[in-house]
């Protein structure tokens, strides 16, 4: 992965696993990290930010379940295709990403009402 980081802010209410999680998923379905581009390995990405791999671990296995990534012995974790389009949003990944956005506002300090009022204006 040699484009946008991933950083893991330990004094947040937010697991470090999630907001790994979340931050992939971001930079995935934004196409900040293309199809088939190489994630670190678990042990890497750990190191880098200071992390047990199982936290690095759970963060991959929630995005390979929701097949934002996937494993491959001997080709390591890449970033799996998009689907091109849908006719109707899939509720599983429609649901992912508000997570994914709440989340993120929650890591900011954002209260409920503050994050409602921005998805508003964003459908505005």
């Amino acid at each position: 992965m040699t484009g946008p980081s991933v950083r893991v802010d330990t004094a947040s209410p937010v697991p470090p696993y999630e907001q790994i999680r979340t931050q992939l998923a971001a930079l995935i379905v934004t196409g900040q990290l293309t199809e088939d581009e190489r994630l670190p390995t678990v042990r890497q990405l750990a190191a880098d930010l200071g992390l047990a791999p199982g936290t690095v671990a759970r963060a991959y296995r929630e995005l390979e379940a929701v097949e934002l990534i996937r494993t491959r012995r001997g080709a390591g974790t890449r970033v799996a295709a998009l689907p091109s389009e849908r006719m109707h949003p899939d509720a599983e990944q429609l649901a992912m990403l508000a997570r994914n956005f709440t989340s993120a506002a929650r890591a900011l300090g954002a209260d409920a009402q503050a994050i409602l009022t921005a998805v508003r204006k964003a459908l505005d």
